[in-house]
Formats: C-alpha cells, sequence, structure tokens
C-alpha cells in the first residue's frame, strides 16, 4: 500500500491491510514521517519515509520520486494505490515489473478546495489523472456518487468500498472524567484528520455562542485548527469549545462514544464536498450517537434512510445552534435515534463491507 499521510490515522488503510492479511497476503503499508508523528503499531510491516520537504509542490515532488525508488526496489506482487497524490509512480513500477496495480481514490482528488484556486496545480494532477486513469483495471472507491462520477469521466465501473467503521467493541469504556470530559454537560464533537476549509468548522464554533449547557469538542488535525483556536480566544469560549490532538483510533472512539452528538458539515460548493462520505458518519453511528449534517448527497442519503439525526440546510450560526439545542435536548426523538442506530451499527460494518475486499482481491491469490 502507498499512502501519502503518516500511517497513524489512515483507518481506511488499516482496515483493508488487515483484511488481506486475514486472506493470507503479507502486506507492507509505505507513507511518511512527520515531525509531529505518533508512532505507529500494527501487525503488518509499516515504512514511513523522513523528507525534506513537508508542503507545496516541493513536497509532492520529493515525494513521488522517493516512493517511486521504494516501489521499484521492493518485493511485490500487487501494488495498491491510495488517492491521485501515489498513482503515478505505483502506475510506473506496475509497467516496469509487471505487476497488478489496484487504485484506490478516497475522493474527487482534482474537485478539493485546496485546489479550486491553484489552477496551474490541479492542471497537473487533471493531466496525471487523465493520463492514467483509462489504463487502469482494478479501480476501488469509497461512495456511488464518486464512481458515476468517474464513469462519466472515463467510461470506468469502480469497485465501491465504503470507509466503514468496524463494530466498536471496548473491554472498558472510559468515563469522561479520565478523558477531562465535563460530565455534567452535553459533549457535541467534531472529530477527523480533515478539518479544514469549508467543512463548517468555523461556523459551528461561533454557533456555540448560543448553545445551551453543553461543550463542543473538536478532536483531530487540520488546516484551520489555529484559526479555530483563536477565534475561540476571542470570543473567551474557552470553556465551551475543547480542543484535543489526533489519537489512535481506539482511543478516539473513547471521546466519541461519550458524546451526545456528532457533527459533519462540509459545505456543497465543490465536488468533492458534494460527494463525500466522511469516515466520521460512521464513527458517529458505531458510537450510537444522533448525528447533525449538511445535505451531502450520500450522508444524507444514510441518515434518512435509518432516520437517525437531521440535516440542516444552513450555516447560519445562530440556525445550527438551534438545530444542536432542539436535538440535545429532546429526549423522546433521542430514544427513537437511539433505537435506529443500533440497527444502522449492525448493517453499516466493516465486518459486512469487507466482503467486497475480499472478492476483489482473491483473483490475485
Amino acid at each position: 500500500f502507498s499512502v501519502i499521510n503518516d500511517v497513524v490515522t489512515d483507518h481506511r488503510v488499516d482496515k483493508m491491510a488487515l483484511t488481506l492479511m486475514d486472506m493470507g497476503f503479507e502486506v507492507t503499508v509505505i507513507g511518511r514521517k512527520l515531525k509531529n508523528s505518533l508512532p505507529v503499531d500494527r501487525p503488518y510491516k509499516v515504512k514511513r519515509m523522513h523528507l525534506l520537504f513537508s508542503k507545496k509542490v516541493f513536497f509532492y515532488v520529493s515525494y513521488n520520486i522517493r516512493l517511486f525508488f521504494k516501489l521499484l526496489f521492493v518485493k511485490s506482487d500487487i501494488l495498491i494505490s491510495n488517492d491521485l497524490d501515489t498513482l503515478l509512480p505505483n502506475y510506473l513500477v506496475s509497467k516496469i515489473k509487471r505487476k497488478p496495480l489496484v487504485y484506490d481514490s478516497h475522493e474527487l482528488f482534482t474537485e478539493v478546495p485546496e485546489l479550486m484556486h491553484r489552477k496551474s496545480i490541479r492542471k497537473i494532477w487533471l493531466f496525471i489523472e487523465k493520463l492514467i486513469f483509462p489504463h487502469l483495471n482494478d479501480i476501488i472507491t469509497v461512495n456511488d456518487s464518486i464512481a458515476s462520477e468517474y464513469k462519466m469521466r472515463y467510461n470506468k465501473e469502480l469497485v465501491v468500498i465504503c470507509n466503514i467503521s468496524g463494530k466498536f467493541n471496548s473491554d472498558k469504556v472510559k468515563s469522561r472524567e479520565q478523558l477531562n470530559l465535563p460530565f455534567d454537560k452535553k459533549i457535541i464533537i467534531l472529530q477527523g484528520s480533515g478539518i479544514n476549509i469549508n467543512r463548517g468548522a468555523e461556523e459551528l464554533v461561533m454557533a456555540m455562542q448560543y448553545v445551551q449547557n453543553a461543550v463542543l469538542v473538536i478532536m483531530g488535525g487540520g488546516d484551520i485548527i489555529s484559526q479555530l483556536k483563536e477565534m475561540v480566544n476571542e470570543l473567551k469560549m474557552e470553556h465551551k469549545v475543547l480542543f484535543f490532538a489526533k489519537r489512535e483510533y481506539s482511543e478516539m472512539m473513547q471521546f466519541t462514544i461519550n458524546s451526545n452528538l456528532g457533527i459533519t458539515l462540509d459545505k456543497l460548493d465543490n465536488k468533492n464536498y458534494l460527494y463525500s462520505l466522511p469516515n466520521k458518519l460512521f464513527d458517529y453511528i458505531q458510537a450510537g450517537i444522533p448525528i447533525l449534517s449538511s445535505p451531502v448527497i450520500e450522508v444524507k442519503k444514510i441518515i434518512d434512510h435509518y432516520n437517525i439525526g437531521r440535516i440542516i440546510e444552513s450555516h447560519e450560526p445562530k440556525i445550527i445552534a438551534s438545530y444542536i439545542n432542539d436535538m440535545l435536548f429532546d429526549e423522546e426523538q433521542n430514544k427513537i435515534w437511539k433505537k435506529n442506530l443500533v440497527k444502522a451499527a449492525d448493517e453499516l460494518c466493516w465486518e459486512n463491507e469487507k466482503k467486497k475486499v475480499v472478492q476483489l482481491y482473491s483473483k490475485f491469490l
């Protein structure tokens, strides 16, 4: 497996790797190591590369060159590229070594908001995608909307394997006191490793001015975390908005399962977010907490089907706060959501979804 992250928070690749190990494959995951990267302990091999550059063009160029030579000289029978930023070296090495390549597209990479205002950089990624995508045979993605988009672009059939969480079985659920969380207030959680621009986090923080008897937990990382912290300081809401750094999955879920409401508020101003199906949705479901979401197509489909939360059309802070207050303190509705979440968690779990992984990779055994 090739990833451009530090492996620690890539739960999709971890689930895929463990599934392939169960099938009898020997797995190696190649990523990168940052100055603040947490230690990684996996039952498969993990190789993390140190790079001189950590951002922008120099980083991507240096990473792809290093990855190319790493793949060229490591023994492999199958190459698995995760997202467009690892595809070029994988494709070249697959041709040189005549090895099969599986491409797993976690998102509509060329439509991410970070590229919308960097037209020259976006053109490069589009060029790479258009150059390679038509020649791929085994392509995976995370939901039907993205699969349909790629079908329209390149007339290719994709295998949809949703990034669904496994059933959360903890020997011991920690108390709020152990997690340094208030025990006398409702807890709202926004989690993820990509808490970035246009994902509604800024408006959510502003909404907390009008939310009653509750705190917001923001857990993870992203490019606007520092900006959010500044907002919290300016609004003097340090007691209402708590920040926690990214954690290993099992530890992160301890916070989620202690929460009362999960939030996902991606804006619909780009195709990548419009078609997204964020990991946190399934984490909230496995934790058994209702969800407040913007009308992202795939998320809305699940919330409406199972009746496990509400959809909000607006990003106006006062309206967000109104929805949160209603959801937190409507006891009868919460009983209905809790009951429906049990069914959703039983059906929408990795234990069911991984059957597609087994089916796809069985032909390589």
